[in-house]
């Protein structure tokens, strides 16, 4: 798996109930066209993150093709999951410099 691009913007919480911060990431995804999940539309990753005081992690995420809304019922490996943490952490933390 290979993020070729992405967007990150700031999910506001008008009421103040939520602690911390919540990051919505759209990444979009390069898939060999031999795996299960590949499109020739292509894919994307919708990931909602989280950044408190003392962690960041992944909330929830789905993947999409990139010319329509519809989720495809698909997960991420462990690996995966751990790299995708990892690039929203570094993304999130250069994006507020």
């Amino acid at each position: 798996m290979h993020i070729s691009s992405y967007t990150v913007e700031e999910i506001n919480d008008p009421t103040g109930i939520l602690s911390g911060e919540r990051y919505e990431f759209f990444l979009d995804i390069d898939v060999d066209e031999d795996d299960e999940l590949y499109s020739e539309q292509g894919i994307r990753l919708r990931v909602l993150f989280y950044k408190g005081e003392d962690e960041m992690k992944i909330l929830n995420y789905h993947f999409q093709e990139n010319n329509n809304e519809e989720i495809l019922e698909f997960g991420l490996e462990e690996e995966e999951e751990i790299l995708i943490t990892k690039f929203c952490s570094q993304h999130l933390n250069a994006n507020e410099e």
